[in-house]
């Protein structure tokens, strides 16, 4: 809020940085705007202005073969790939924010190394390490490949939760008999779930959405849904595109809703802390 004392200087300035910042808002948001009336078209193309409504490609995309087996494959990898990255990547936010030893930096870079090096690169490597071992075209090494993009996240959301962690609370769980996994378990874990939940939802969504390494790694029955609507954008431009992309517009605003959701419960968690 702008203060009553704010001098008229202050007051141009604070309109047109909000402004600017509501101008490239709807910058971001606008292929958003324009894709979701596209999917409730009665037209076979992509085109506007749309001439006539309808819901046939949302029936299209619940009924067709092609895109419910693409839909079955991401949900899936998904959520095998995130338990994966969520139970390693808690582990090791936990390893490295309780102690400290040598190179302690460079496992931290290591670990979150998938999330900066550029998808193909992660792709080509994949493919060369998984293929003489015969883990391309199945679901297996997908998962793997899936859940190693997804630890980075889990990492970062965990130790960002244990900075804020009380560790008086475990020398009062060992002071009272408690064993480590019994303190991890009835005390760390329910103080740092809100990270680790956040974390988890992150690397869902990254295996939802990834589709690069998906192309190097999956087979024919692996397509997911992000493989899918590439395929079909090279192939023939359906609309059939337009509901899929809508259907996750509303499934990531879910996820974002969720992680916020958390994010406050965690706040509320922290301050009860101290």
């Amino acid at each position: 809020m702008l203060p009553s004392y704010a001098s008229p200087v202050e007051r141009v300035w604070f309109y047109l940085f909000r402004g600017f910042n509501i101008l490239v808002l709807l910058f971001l948001v606008s292929p958003l705007l324009a894709i979701i009336p596209l999917s409730f078209s009665a037209d076979s193309f992509l085109v506007y202005p749309v001439k006539a409504w309808s819901l046939r490609w949302y029936e299209e995309f619940f009924t067709s073969g092609e895109w419910t087996r693409a839909l079955m494959n991401s949900f899936i990898v998904a959520p095998a790939a995130t338990l994966i990255a969520t139970a390693l990547g808690t582990l090791a936010a936990v390893g490295l924010t309780s102690s400290e030893f040598p190179g302690k930096s460079l496992i931290m870079s290591i670990l979150i190394s998938p999330m900066v090096v550029p998808v193909v690169i992660v792709g080509v490597g994949a493919y060369l390490f998984m293929a003489p071992l015969g883990l391309t075209n199945n679901y297996f090494g997908l998962i793997l490949v899936h859940a190693a993009l997804g630890v980075p996240f889990v990492v970062i959301t965990v130790s960002a939760t244990l900075k804020g962690f009380n560790v008086n609370l475990m020398k009062a769980s060992a002071n009272l008999g408690a064993g480590p996994l019994t303190t991890f378990r009835r005390v760390v874990m329910p103080l740092i779930a809100p990270g680790v939940i956040s974390g988890a939802l992150f690397a869902f969504a990254t295996s939802f959405d990834e589709v690069v390494v998906t192309l190097f790694l999956a087979g024919p029955e692996q397509v997911t849904l992000p493989r899918q609507m590439f395929s079909g954008i090279k192939e023939n431009i359906s609309p059939a595109i337009a509901a899929a992309a809508t259907v996750l517009i509303l499934f990531s605003i879910a996820l974002l809703l969720t992680l916020e959701w958390l994010r406050g419960r965690a706040e509320r968690i922290r301050t009860l802390q101290h």
